[in-house]
């Protein structure tokens, strides 16, 4: 099974790769058509996301005896990781929602987003024209009023890359992007391909988001003690495929920064290191690639 289709698939890669170098327009088009969905999903669904996002802390009495563990370097102590609590609230929600409105395939993959699926649709296609499907994979990054920053930490497995494939043995390989910050620069692995090719033929370039929810932190009156983490706005991030990153039109060298060093020790395997992605430097490229909802 590894190498059945292999052949066919470089073949069909090649030809996909080369009309998206020459024509990036195209990916930059399907990445706004996408987070447009994605926008108007969280208008039509704000009251529900908001309900069952605050139910976590309504049922606190059912949980407190067993809190998820604090994360992060010298945790306060006086909120809790709501990760989980976003994942389980807008993946769920925007499955259905891609379900109802695109044809999918929840194709499977070793390791990626947090949700991922393919959509197809013939308006996916009028933009891509070679074809009606992209590959979607969402991160939810919950954050609480300490730690909205505005960038998101990504790892290798959530980042595609230059997608370099000569010899069909040879398989997808990508040259190390360059993280930048001020003191430090590292490499970091981002390991996807800009481009799938399936069995069936099917064509899926990547499209990249974050969906950052973040809650506030209720104090009981005249003392510093959280009685509750509601809602308080949604960030969304549209992060280039690696084909614009690295190749056309090249975002990672025409915005040094774009990605700087995570928050991994240096001696962390250099293939698992992550690297934070600069929502400021993602609002240069196009006002639209971030969006921030405030929840009523």
């Amino acid at each position: 099974m590894f190498t059945e289709h292999a052949e066919s698939q470089h073949a069909a890669y090649k030809r996909a790769y080369d009309f998206f170098q020459q024509e990036p327009q195209r990916l930059i088009e399907v990445e706004m058509f996408v987070m447009n969905e994605i926008i108007h999903f969280i208008d039509i669904h704000e009251p529900e996301i908001k309900r069952d996002y605050n139910e976590a802390s309504y049922l606190y009495s059912f949980w407190k005896n067993y809190p998820p563990l604090d994360r992060g370097r010298a945790p306060v102590g006086d909120q809790y990781p709501w990760l989980e609590v976003g994942e389980q609230v807008f993946g769920n929600k925007l499955q259905r929602h891609f379900n109802a409105n695109f044809s999918v395939k929840d194709t499977g993959l070793p390791s990626g987003a947090d949700d991922r699926c393919i959509i197809s649709s013939e308006r996916i296609r009028q933009i891509l024209e070679i074809t009606d499907s992209v590959w979607v994979f969402i991160d939810i990054k919950s954050a609480g009023p300490r730690d909205d920053f505005d960038h998101a930490v990504m790892s290798p497995y959530q980042i595609s890359g230059s997608g370099n494939w000569s010899k069909v043995d040879d398989g997808i390989k990508n040259n190390p992007i360059k993280a930048q910050g001020r003191r430090v620069t590292h490499n970091f692995y981002c390991s996807l391909s800009p481009v799938y090719v399936l069995s069936d033929g099917t064509v899926a370039p990547l499209v990249t988001f974050a969906i950052k929810p973040v809650y506030d932190m209720l104090k009981e009156s005249g003392t510093d003690r959280t009685i509750g983490q509601p809602l308080a706005k949604i960030k969304l991030a549209s992060i280039p495929n690696g084909i614009l990153l690295t190749q056309n039109p090249n975002y990672n060298k025409k915005y040094p920064g774009l990605f700087f060093p995570g928050k991994d020790e240096h001696t962390k395997d250099k293939r698992k290191t992550r690297a934070r992605i600069s929502f400021c430097l993602l609002k240069d490229i196009a006002d639209w690639r971030i969006k921030e909802i405030i929840v009523k």
